[in-house]
């Protein structure tokens, strides 16, 4: 039963409405999922989030909360115990510059590394990898981006973990133990973690998801 008409429409294989399960799981908060069909979109996700008519969408007693670190933010205030966000305010304003610089630099390049070939490719990944320098230099010697558990930053760099998949699904090397190590030893705890590990997409459905998706493209470079 899900506490106080809690509801997420998300889709499986979005990074985005993946957070959003991580962080009510973290909370505990009970509620119920509604898988979408992003080329049929239904007349309910369309209503609850008119103006960018996306996933994830969270609904707690009849109302709507859109975008993922929105709807984080949302969460973390409306249900105390357990909190994602530092509380310290510097420490706060961090973890929320890095989630955006995921969000705004991250993101885009790991899209544009599965559709481009050659040297742009090669540029792309170069891209990529200093990105992920930078996070390490904020990672440093931490366990967590968000000290001796996961939290805020953590649960917004789970697009990293679409971005491995993705890599061992198409063949290309970006992500490894040797050229990031802070970063590789990060993503092991993480998978390891009881929470987190509930709301990673299965394996062999994932790597299937980015072969027939991207397959072709790779295939004809």
């Amino acid at each position: 039963m899900a506490e106080e008409g809690v509801k997420l429409f998300g889709t499986w294989a979005s990074p985005f409405s993946r957070r959003i399960e991580v962080a009510l799981k973290l909370k505990g908060v009970e509620y119920e999922y509604i898988e979408e069909n992003l080329t049929n979109k239904s007349p309910a996700l369309l209503n609850y989030n008119p103006v960018h008519k996306q996933i994830p969408v969270l609904v707690h007693n009849g109302k709507p909360v859109a975008e993922s670190f929105v709807i984080m933010e949302y969460i973390d205030e409306t249900w105390k115990h357990n909190p994602i966000l530092p509380a310290d305010p510097y420490e706060r304003a961090m973890a929320r510059f890095w989630a955006k610089y995921i969000d705004e630099k991250f993101w885009p390049a790991a899209k544009k590394v599965l559709v481009t070939k050659g040297e742009e490719q090669k540029g792309v990944i170069d891209e990529i990898q200093q990105q992920m320098k930078n996070l390490e230099g904020e990672l440093k010697e931490k366990k967590f981006f968000g000290g001796e558990s996961f939290g805020f930053l953590d649960i917004a760099a789970n697009i990293i973990i679409w971005l491995v998949v993705a890599q061992e699904a198409l063949g290309m090397e970006i992500l490894n133990e040797e050229k990031l190590p802070i970063l590789h030893g990060w993503l092991q705890r993480l998978l390891n973690d009881a929470v987190f590990k509930e709301c990673v997409p299965p394996k062999e459905r994932h790597l299937d998801f980015f072969k027939v998706k991207f397959g072709s493209s790779i295939a004809s470079k």
